[in-house]
């Protein structure tokens, strides 16, 4: 009979006080469970880490106390805290923290630890205050952990390769090779299946995140995977041929894990900032930046992009490197932007006469110094002098928002983006964030905006559209093409990109 939690609980609390009963607790779990069949839930073995310390580990670290050390124990993958191509920390684990730090006054510290499966056991170890890495709350990890105020909702899904079999139910996944990260907070969900479906088996993988696991798929090592819905949308990005079968359970809420006796002036702090960040929809706004854009693509379109990056991209490299040296702008989001425009096709001709590769009109062009729109070189360099034009027109934009705004008014033209501006505060919201402009710019295909706006009507929601596909290429080349390391300072402060007394040009709604 399997050992039940009840159980498992007594006789972790004694063993806290008398060491020798590890070994019966270590016992009695492998007697309990076949390994090849199923595996002690991630969150007891973690509470089961530290039991049987005599001596406080010398990584425990100290009592949180006003103005101090705040240690938050996270794992690298693209879901929570990596480093950018420049080198920055970013994540939406790690601006969440940084954020509540700063707003009550903790220098903080973070611990990236190996793999997933080494977080909650090194919180469970006392060698952090906080554990943020894209926990799931789940019935056994709250009896041994205290959570925090929930930030996103996510599902658990099946995971398999386009090429093959669609799984239609947990039936088909029966002889498989089904595969779930090693510590993940699904396989409690997957033992709970299992008692109904005994002949329900998976492996767990030690592997850095999820996409990972998706590569393993994608690979052909793995029949399918079980792993969070946000983290699929980002492997997708990777792993064109890889989908979603279906979905398991409900939706789960992530977290933020701290001990079980943690100080309650933490958590109080935890319940004020996560309340506040949703008033003020920073949270919104925050899960916008690093999700919103995802899963605008189909599996088509990325597959499509992929063997472009490796037959077409290459011809234009050096172009859109010289770009960025000019405007100071990654050239992968030139290079992004032109993909969205044209396919990187430099003879490219749309029905309403922009051509090119930036597919550029010809009084646009000329603003720019382009006189020959279909030499790949001249129509890069005028794109992006254009692009950065914009971007300087919007100021009062923080980023990343006003690279977002800027590539929808590349779409739409400046002037139909000042009218979408201009209804967003005759609606209260800010025009300088961009999760608000997404919700905006549709309506000015509205026949009651279109009446009332300087510009008139204009295809908005094509500007958004524009502007998420642009953001996921990015994403993508951000990943697999380093960043260009000019060897002199960047030239855009010799460019007179806005001519003193112009408008930007308008690129008239097309």
């Amino acid at each position: 009979m399997p050992l039940s939690l009840t159980l498992f609980l007594s006789l972790l609390s004694l063993c806290l006080v008398v060491p020798s009963l590890r070994l019966l607790v270590w016992g009695a779990l492998a007697r309990s469970r076949p390994v090849a069949r199923r595996s002690a839930p991630l969150v007891l073995l973690a509470a089961l880490a530290g039991c049987g310390k005599t001596e406080p580990a010398v990584d425990v670290v100290a009592p949180l106390v006003p103005g101090g050390e705040l240690v938050v124990l996270t794992h690298q993958s693209a879901t929570t805290f990596y480093q950018d191509a420049e080198g920055r920390h970013t994540g939406l684990e790690y601006e969440l923290v940084t954020r509540f730090a700063a707003e009550a006054g903790y220098k903080v510290r973070f611990i990236a630890l190996p793999s997933f499966a080494a977080v909650l056991p090194a919180l469970a170890r006392g060698e952090g205050h906080i554990a943020a890495a894209g926990l799931i709350i789940t019935p056994e990890a709250s009896k041994l952990f205290t959570f925090g105020p929930s930030y996103q909702e996510v599902s658990l899904e099946v995971v398999y390769d386009t090429e093959m079999q669609r799984p239609r139910g947990l039936g088909n996944l029966v002889g498989k090779r089904v595969e779930v990260l090693a510590g993940s907070l699904a396989i409690p969900e997957l033992e709970r299946i299992q008692e109904k479906l005994p002949k329900l088996a998976w492996s767990e993988v030690v592997a850095r995140d999820a996409e990972e696991m998706a590569g393993r798929v994608a690979g052909g090592l793995a029949d399918f995977a079980v792993a969070e819905s946000h983290a699929i949308d980002v492997a997708r990005n990777f792993h064109p041929t890889i989908a979603t079968a279906f979905a398991i359970g409900q939706p789960r809420k992530l977290a933020w894990a701290l001990p079980k006796n943690a100080d309650p002036a933490l958590v109080k702090q935890l319940d004020a900032f996560f309340g506040r960040i949703r008033r003020d929809a920073t949270l919104t706004r925050l899960i916008d930046r690093y999700y919103g854009h995802l899963q605008r693509l189909t599996d088509a379109d990325i597959a499509h992009f992929m063997s472009r990056v490796r037959t077409v991209l290459p011809l234009y490299r050096k172009h859109f490197q010289d770009a960025q040296d000019l405007t100071g702008i990654d050239w992968r989001l030139i290079a992004a932007l032109g993909f969205q425009e044209s396919h990187w096709d430099p003879n490219a001709v749309s029905p309403t006469g922009v051509r090119g590769l930036m597919m550029m009109q010809d009084d646009t062009a000329a603003q720019m110094g382009v006189k020959n729109l279909l030499d790949p070189r001249e129509n890069i360099l005028g794109g992006a002098r254009y692009f950065a034009m914009l971007r300087d027109l919007l100021q009062r934009a923080s980023e990343p928002d006003r690279t977002w705004i800027a590539l929808a008014a590349y779409n739409i033209g400046f002037g139909h983006l000042e009218d979408a501006r201009s209804i967003a505060r005759s609606l209260k919201l800010d025009p300088n964030v961009w999760v608000n402009m997404k919700q905006v710019l549709p309506l000015l295909m509205r026949p009651e905006h279109a009446a009332v706006t300087k510009f008139g009507y204009a295809r908005g929601g094509e500007a958004v559209i524009l502007t998420e596909n642009v953001r996921q290429y990015f994403d993508i080349l951000q990943r697999i093409e380093p960043p260009h390391r000019p060897a002199f300072e960047s030239l855009r402060d010799e460019i007179a990109l806005i001519p003193r007394g112009e408008r930007a040009p308008s690129l008239k709604g097309r």
